[in-house]
């Protein structure tokens, strides 16, 4: 997987060399989410919070409302971690309060000794789940007294302190607590000179979770080299710089080595990996195979496009039927060997007319309600009651919908009267520019508090 960075610092998204300089920031953060949300995961950094400076939970908080994202910087509790998640955060980073132990003396920082704080990440664990905990091992190179290299030494405190803590040895006390290893070359980070792969060479060998690499990453050959070691690669300065583009490096991070050939294509030519579209309501819309061509025309059209084997050529869904699938985001599988593209179909997608090729009816939900009724408030028909609910007619149905609800007996009624009272409601969001989305979403974090 790619995951692009999103690295805030005063309100701004910034890249800083090695944690210090910076060497340059933007101002559109909104729009660098949902564009990186097509290819992978978001990191979401906060680097104020990480450096004990500030805090940038507004600015983090309507990202989360944006893209898939993981969330850093200055992670210092259960409690913070807990509230990230019910804000939308997917996973969490956590860095330096996983390697200072508050209950032993010494002369670290805050009163705690540089050790592996196993309190502190069974905490996150009991709060949010081991899936959700991400652990930072950012490393420094390190030499011996005679000048030897000497392994690499955890850092904290946005990379300014040195812990004395073996990076292998470090990441082998958190794996119990964490699904993940974020791993960045500090050495490296911000200078485009390219990562050093032997410390991740001894993660890789040392752990068996989930690693991803960051630090220097600067072509699409170390790309693909993390990728063939079994890691996710976290891309910053590389992208913002326009030296890697995130289509070309999410083809080159999967494992087309797996991939189907087809007769009349030799298999060094291209290979073919499954694609399987899904409904943003989570319904199989249909499989076909995709090749490297295949995938980077889907992003640039931001329609989905596929190798047709009947054809002999790169297909986009659609093209003859008007009937395409406008591309959400692409997802590869754990082992990298299939795609998943979550679309929005502009019509039926199987050629038979059914709305998928598995013979699935759609199902209906909230969002299909929503999408009939901002059809109608878009194009009205004559006579469309639908159309002619204005804001003060809907508000008034609602308030009324709302009574007889309360006062519905037995389960028929109920149902009747919650359906009026849904659809009226809906009518009201729609017609505010409120998703149903948004308001799940809502009702979901708050579960999650």
């Amino acid at each position: 997987m790619v995951i692009a960075s999103i690295d805030i610092q005063n309100g701004k998204v910034v890249q800083l060399r090695q944690g210090k300089e910076r060497v340059l920031e933007k101002d559109d953060a909104c729009a660098l989410a949902r564009e990186f949300d097509r290819y992978g995961e978001v990191a979401v950094i906060d680097l104020d919070a990480a450096m004990g400076t500030g805090s940038n939970l507004g600015m983090v908080r309507g990202l989360l409302r944006l893209a898939e994202c993981r969330v850093g910087g200055g992670i210092r509790n259960a409690e913070q971690a807990k509230e990230l998640v019910s804000l939308g955060a997917g996973r969490i980073i956590a860095g330096s309060a996983c390697f200072r132990d508050p209950g032993k003396k010494g002369a670290g920082k805050e009163g705690g000794e540089f050790a592996v704080n196993t309190a502190f990440l069974a905490s996150l664990v009991g709060a949010i789940g081991r899936q959700r905990v991400i652990v930072a091992v950012d490393a420094l190179a390190r030499l011996d007294v005679d000048g030897a290299p000497g392994g690499y030494e955890i850092v904290v405190d946005g990379w300014k302190t040195r812990t004395g803590l073996d990076l292998v040895e470090a990441a082998k006390a958190v794996e119990p607590y964490a699904s993940e290893l974020l791993f960045t070359c500090v050495d490296r980070e911000g200078t485009m000179t390219g990562i050093d792969l032997t410390p991740v060479k001894l993660l890789c060998g040392a752990v068996s979770c989930r690693v991803t690499a960051a630090g220097g990453v600067s072509s699409l050959e170390e790309t693909e080299a993390l990728a063939a070691l079994g890691c996710d690669v976290q891309l910053g300065m590389a992208l913002y710089t326009g030296k890697i583009n995130l289509a070309d490096a999410f083809v080159r991070s999967l494992d087309w080595k797996k991939g189907a050939s087809f007769p009349g294509i030799a298999a060094s030519q291209d290979a073919f990996l499954p694609l399987i579209v899904q409904s943003p309501e989570g319904q199989v819309l249909m499989t076909g195979f995709a090749g490297r061509e295949a995938i980077r025309e889907t992003f640039a059209r931001g329609m989905v496009c596929f190798h047709s084997r009947g054809r002999g050529r790169l297909w986009m869904k659609g093209e003859s039927s008007g009937n395409t699938l406008v591309l959400k985001r692409l997802r590869a599988d754990c082992d990298r060997d299939a795609v998943l593209a979550l679309a929005e179909p502009s019509g039926p997608v199987c050629h038979t007319g059914d709305f998928s090729c598995f013979a699935l009816e759609r199902r209906y939900t909230w969002e299909t309600l929503q999408s009939i009724i901002a059809e109608r408030l878009r194009n009205p028909a004559p006579g469309s009651y639908t159309a002619a609910l204005d804001d003060e007619l809907v508000r008034e149905k609602i308030r009324e919908e709302a009574g007889e609800l309360c006062t519905a007996v037995g389960h028929d009624e109920v149902v009747w009267e919650a359906a009026d009272l849904l659809y009226f409601a809906t009518v009201l969001m729609t017609r505010e520019g409120v998703k149903a989305g948004e308001v799940l979403d809502e009702l979901d974090r708050r579960h999650k508090k």
